[in-house]
């Protein structure tokens, strides 16, 4: 909550953050310079998007034990900037597999909704993807599509290392593709 005191005005930090995110973005939207600021970074925010992924695995059954293999030395994840997370609030990506049970679909929406933007689903292997052998239980969700927007779909039962990360450089071109600005986002402060 905003006050004044006299003539000082009093801000709570978060209401100073959105102030000055405004402030700074209006002041550089409107500059040439910020313009050329948006043209040199945009280019490198966009090469360190794609290529410092933090994916908070949600794994459930087989898929999990295969997307530990693909962090393995014999595949190596990591080259392409792969670092598993353990909290959804350092994480970018949300990487699900297994059969999404009724019960378990509220905790999964929490921790979609807990990891900061920009954030991307990946939904990996047959059970998260439509139920798997599951899909006609009473109490699992046919495709975890149903409640959350996915943008990679990785398919098999259980998925291979290498189509796992196949589904990660598919990501990172989706994410090539994309190409905002940095002025045309909120990047100061997310």
């Amino acid at each position: 909550m905003s006050g004044k005191i006299g003539s000082v005005m009093l801000m709570r930090s978060k209401d100073f953050l959105e102030w000055a995110d405004d402030w700074f973005g209006r002041m550089l939207k409107r500059s040439t310079i910020g313009r050329a600021v948006d043209r040199v970074f945009t280019d490198f925010f966009q090469w360190a998007r794609i290529n410092s992924l933090f994916p908070l695995h949600f794994g459930i059954m087989c898929c999990a034990l295969e997307m530990g293999a693909a962090s393995a030395p014999r595949f190596d994840a990591q080259r392409f900037g792969v670092i598993y997370r353990s909290t959804p609030r350092q994480c970018d990506i949300l990487l699900v597999n297994g059969p999404v049970s009724k019960k378990l679909k509220p905790d999964l929406k929490r921790l979609y909704d807990q990891m900061a933007d920009p954030k991307w689903v990946v939904a990996m292997g047959e059970c998260s993807i439509s139920g798997g052998p599951f899909w006609q239980s009473y109490s699992i969700i046919e495709g975890v599509d149903k409640f959350i927007p996915v943008d990679v779909y990785i398919p098999g039962c259980p998925v291979r290392p290498e189509a796992m990360i196949e589904g990660i450089v598919k990501l990172q071109d989706k994410i090539r593709a994309e190409r905002k600005g940095v002025l045309t986002e909120d990047w100061i402060r997310k």
